[in-house]
């Protein structure tokens, strides 16, 4: 049954006519009597005591829980948390050949977020490529292909910029950082565990141990695509402009899964092939405001209905323009119909013009 707690005014109330009930004929609630200030004392305390079964009350389920009992939860599971990850790419620099840049050199942005060399790079040709990782892990780190880092220590035969490399990350730059787990990522996890247990490589198998690497959101899996006894298992990473997967988070996912896999499946791991979805919109009213909460909310619908050889619907697309905050009229004038995946494909966001 639901468990309402009693209001401190309750609390006092219910003292008073119990101390009524059982002392008739006398007066025991005279402002100057002492019962009053027990009775008050005596609920302060059954105050706290029920505060205290209304937290047990709560974090006795998972879905409920807060997150240090959710995490409790999932431990008891086999689950953890995923942690944070730090955004990788490259840039780069310009310089007298034979010139060499140390691994672990420090750059910074202009915000003063900080990235190292991962390995050592020597100029020739006048250029070379520092390959860069994040010194903070979380989205935050991430960088557009384009964007200038400068030494910390400057190196003679170096220029004292380096430029961020189109391309070397997700939606190009510097990508893969992603933030710690969140309380809704982890309980989706512990339930879709507990009402899907493991039964041996079964489907829900693989999009459980996917969903287990750090900076995986989605997954999805298709038995028998390469042949009998085959798997096939592509992935997303929504924390990033575009979920389409690095090679490296190909090989890091590849690579769990070949730990946890049974022994007679022959798994492949691959990247979806992008679907990018480009939308045409006549809005009114036609505001810098208007136009950002529709993209978002377009944004939003296609990271939640988008899947791998799955269909994006129309009506779906002009409903999420529709509820966009500001809106008061609008047409999509482009796409003019379903967007529909072939196998291996996965839809995504590609971009938005505004049609007069």
């Amino acid at each position: 049954m639901p468990f309402e707690r009693p209001t401190l005014s309750e609390l006092v109330a219910r003292s008073e006519r119990d101390i009524e009930a059982n002392m008739p004929g006398s007066e025991p609630l005279l402002a100057q009597g002492v019962l009053p200030a027990l009775l008050r004392a005596h609920a302060g305390t059954a105050f706290g005591l029920y505060g205290f079964l209304d937290v047990l009350r709560a974090d006795i389920l998972p879905d409920t829980a807060d997150a240090a009992e959710l995490a409790r939860h999932a431990s008891i599971w086999g689950i953890a948390r995923k942690p944070a990850t730090a955004a990788i790419g490259a840039a780069t620099i310009t310089g007298t050949n034979g010139t060499v840049v140390p691994a672990a050199t420090a750059l910074v942005r202009s915000d003063g977020t900080a990235y190292r060399t991962t390995a050592v790079a020597t100029i020739a040709g006048g250029t070379a490529t520092l390959t860069l990782t994040a010194d903070i892990a979380g989205a935050a780190a991430n960088a557009a292909g384009g964007v200038k880092l400068r030494f910390v220590s400057p190196i003679g035969g170096v220029s004292g910029e380096a430029l961020v490399v189109a391309g070397s990350g997700s939606a190009g730059g510097l990508a893969g950082g992603t933030e710690t787990e969140s309380d809704a990522s982890l309980l989706a996890r512990l339930l879709a565990r507990i009402q899907s247990p493991p039964q041996g490589g079964a489907l829900a198998d693989y999009l459980t141990w996917a969903l287990e690497v750090p900076g995986v959101t989605r997954a999805w899996v298709s038995p028998g695509e390469l042949g009998l006894g085959t798997v096939t298992l592509r992935f997303a990473m929504d924390g990033r402009p575009n979920p389409i997967p690095l090679p490296a988070d190909v090989a890091t996912v590849a690579a769990h899964i070949e730990t946890v896999r049974p022994v007679t499946a022959q798994v492949t791991v691959v990247a979806p092939i992008a679907l990018p979805i480009d939308f045409q919109v006549r809005i009114v009213p036609a505001t810098p405001a208007v136009q950002a909460a529709v993209e978002a909310e377009l944004r939003d619908l296609v990271a939640r209905d988008s899947a791998v050889a799955g269909t994006v619907l129309l009506s779906r697309m002009r409903e999420a323009i529709s509820v966009a905050a500001g809106e008061t009229d609008n047409q999509l004038v482009a796409p003019t119909a379903n967007v529909v995946a072939s196998v291996g494909q996965l839809p995504i966001f590609g971009s938005i013009a505004w049609v007069p």
